[in-house]
């Protein structure tokens, strides 16, 4: 059996300034090298610090590109219809380039709905202008002519066809994947619906993946990319307590928003959360009973909604490579 890929996700969400939010990410994925992790993953948001600290994810990756050696970079996500597509084309050619073919591409059509106003659409029209934006890229990494015969893409990227990941949160979205050969992206955690709140994130994503391997064509080898909130520390308690203000604050976010959270301890919320946090063993057990893990060819795993310090995120890196990854990959 082929060995899953480990990857370490960041946010960039550290509670410091903008410029040490990018040197810290900077360092953590550094460490994941060090540790022998397979890819690091970085995401996009807009002008919204609190959800994430990165509008520019193609440069951010430039820079890691040049303090890496092995590691691949990829982006989880891209929100792709907030882009100028033949702008992304280029600058993630010029980028697998100058990281020596380590480039993965996710694309997601994006969640926060006024993000979407100053590019002058509305969060209704992202998934149709997301297909477009998306067949313009291919086109462009294909070698298509752009507009006029003598117009094509350069530096050439048909590579990076071959690399595109498609995050979603529905059966639709995985069969489209699949269909077109794309990789699956999965989240670390989704909504349940308001008259099944006692769903657990296996019983949601299973079905995600049973569509997207019935979906993708003969000879296509699955790539699927599972993204787990995993904070892992020396003891239970000191986990915990570490996790303690980051998984209450998520939990006043949710209820502000209308949603419902049962229980008012960290407990409640690392299961409502859907967070492994604990010693080695412990976080190890509660993988394991993730089914959709066991399907997954590859693994990533992140901190929020815990938010540590920066020393104990690499040391979850350290103890997840020393004593999680050898179980699961």
């Amino acid at each position: 059996m082929t060995r899953k890929r480990l990857g370490f996700f960041t946010r960039l969400l550290d509670d410091v300034t903008p410029k040490e939010r990018y040197r810290l990410a900077t360092e953590q994925i550094q460490h994941a090298e060090r540790h022998g992790f397979d890819s690091a993953w970085i995401a996009q948001h807009h002008f919204h610090e609190h959800e994430g600290g990165l509008p520019s994810p193609l440069l951010f990756l430039a820079h890691v590109a040049a303090h890496t050696r092995n590691i691949r970079l990829g982006t989880a996500i891209i929100t792709l219809p907030m882009e100028n597509p033949l702008r992304v084309a280029e600058d993630a050619a010029v980028l697998d380039l100058l990281a020596n073919g380590r480039l993965e591409v996710g694309f997601g059509s994006g969640g926060t709905p006024t993000s979407f106003l100053p590019f002058g659409l509305t969060f209704e029209a992202r998934s149709a202008v997301f297909a477009e934006h998306l067949h313009v890229i291919q086109s462009a990494w294909g070698g298509d002519s752009l507009t006029h015969p003598d117009n094509h893409l350069y530096p050439p990227a048909p590579q990076l066809n071959q690399r595109v990941w498609i995050a979603t949160f529905s059966v639709e979205g995985a069969i489209r994947a699949a269909q077109a050969g794309h990789g699956l992206m999965l989240s670390r955690t989704q909504p349940r619906p308001a008259d099944r709140l006692d769903l657990t994130l296996e019983e949601i994503q299973n079905p995600i993946v049973d569509a997207y391997l019935n979906a993708l064509p003969a000879g296509v080898a699955p790539r699927i990319l599972a993204s787990r909130t995993a904070f892992v520390a020396d003891s239970d308690d000191y986990a915990l307590t570490v996790a303690t203000p980051g998984l209450t604050k998520q939990a006043q976010q949710h209820r502000a928003a209308g949603h419902q959270v049962t229980g008012d301890s960290v407990k409640d919320y690392r299961r409502q959360f859907d967070a492994h946090i604990g010693a080695p063993e412990t976080v190890l057990a509660s993988l394991q009973a993730d089914s959709v893990l066991a399907r997954a060819t590859d693994i990533s795993f992140q901190v929020h909604s815990v938010e540590p310090s920066h020393p104990d995120t690499l040391r979850s890196i350290e103890l997840i490579a020393a004593h999680i990854a050898p179980h699961i990959l």
